[in-house]
């Protein structure tokens, strides 16, 4: 295990005073193992993994108990499997969580709109205007975890405190189902004995790299010239370390930030060769990054491909549109006619990808119907697949192609 993951769990709270403390950092607790065990209670306190068993495929998420034996997102299953036998192995519902990441974000939301979501399992929030109506941050923070667990039924580590950065460590540090705040008056006394890991951009190179200058902590590193991390790093590198190290971080929480491209990929158990089986798959993904632009209020004019073959040579290829489109007929047609295009039709490939770019908001883009096509089709077909998708599960209703016949090897 890196030091990275390393980080020690105190025993209490660094300390109770939240006075200039307004950022919230909020993460789920192995967030899409945590929804799959709200319909399966009978698999708590067992080791748990979220992801495709097939050979290729990846952890997407394992409970703390699956943890224990080294279990940690995007490892291979493979390994996964090794270290943990006895897991139990559920194959992933992006459809769900999707659904209960749009709703917990909402009840951030419900508190201050300055919400900055960074995954769909966490997200920064600034609560400066938020305290003469609800109370300090850390009132403010065991409030969300108390709504997350009465409307969702799963449960979340928050961290506050001055900056985003150390918000961030604050909640890894109380993981799981905890609340930690630092002090603005402690953030060095909190920062200095952590691994050097503990720093947003110190990756396993970098860590080798300031290892061999004998720094191994955050306090090591503070202590150290900026001349001497610059020379070993690169000056960007070597400032903004030296800054963090301080707990310097002036960015602030940042609603909104618009989307630039949606996109989805698969990574296939076995190389497939067969067009016919990569343009369902093309299809199948050019629905996914659909519903995600109708969800997002998005339309978007540049459709790209990822092809990759099996020696790792990655091919994309991208077309731009007349006009901006949430359809996934018009993204699949576009695909399709990009893979034909690619030269690839009958070379193995091991991962596809659709990915839809130059995005605007749905309601503001115009749209020209052609002559003589219907005032209703495809896109009025798709909502409708969205309100059902919404009702009854994303794989309530599936084009024809992609309904795999019963019996087929699938687990039912």
């Amino acid at each position: 295990m890196s030091s990275k993951q390393q980080v020690p769990r105190p025993d209490a709270r660094l300390g109770d005073d939240d006075t200039g403390c307004p950022i919230l950092h909020v993460d789920m607790d192995a967030f899409f193992a945590s929804v799959e065990l709200r319909e399966r209670p009978d698999l708590r306190g067992l080791p748990v993994i979220v992801g495709w068993p097939g050979g290729r495929g990846v952890v997407l998420s394992a409970t703390y108990e699956a943890r224990r034996f080294g279990v940690h997102s995007a490892m291979p299953m493979t390994r996964a499997r090794r270290l943990c036998p006895r897991a139990v192995i559920i194959p992933p519902s992006h459809g769900k969580y999707s659904r209960v990441s749009r709703s917990v974000m909402e009840i951030f939301r419900s508190i201050t709109p300055e919400v900055e979501p960074i995954a769909s399992d966490e997200a920064f929030l600034d609560v400066s205007g938020a305290r003469r109506r609800l109370g300090p941050p850390a009132a403010i923070a065991a409030m969300i975890r108390e709504r997350v667990v009465a409307e969702h039924g799963i449960t979340c580590s928050v961290g506050v405190a001055s900056t985003k950065f150390v918000a961030k460590l604050a909640s890894r540090h109380c993981k799981p189902d905890g609340l930690f705040v630092v002090p603005a008056d402690q953030v060095v006394d909190f920062l200095h004995p952590l691994p050097v890991a503990a720093l947003w951009g110190v990756g396993e190179r970098t860590e080798q790299t300031l290892v061999r200058l004998g720094i191994k902590t955050v306090g090591d590193l503070a202590r150290t010239p900026v001349e001497t991390l610059s020379a070993a790093l690169g000056r960007a590198a070597g400032t903004h370390l030296a800054a963090l190290a301080w707990g310097r971080d002036e960015r602030p929480v940042t609603p909104h930030t618009p989307d630039k491209s949606i996109g989805a990929e698969e990574t296939f158990a076995t190389d497939i060769g067969d067009p016919v089986e990569i343009r369902r798959e093309l299809l199948r993904l050019s629905e996914r990054v659909a519903a995600r632009l109708r969800e997002g209020g998005h339309v978007g004019r540049t459709v790209s491909v990822k092809l990759r073959r099996a020696d790792f040579t990655t091919l994309s290829r991208s077309r731009t549109l007349r006009e901006s489109t949430d359809v996934a007929q018009e993204i699949y047609a576009t695909a399709c006619d990009l893979y034909t295009a690619s030269g690839l039709e009958n070379t193995p490939l091991r991962l596809v990808g659709v990915r839809v770019e130059n995005l605007l908001a749905a309601d503001g883009a115009a749209r020209q119907l052609s002559l003589g096509e219907p005032e209703k089709g495809w896109r009025e077909a798709e909502r409708a697949m969205d309100r059902a998708a919404r009702r009854f599960g994303r794989d309530a209703v599936l084009p024809a192609s992609l309904v795999r016949p019963p019996f087929d090897g699938m687990d039912l």
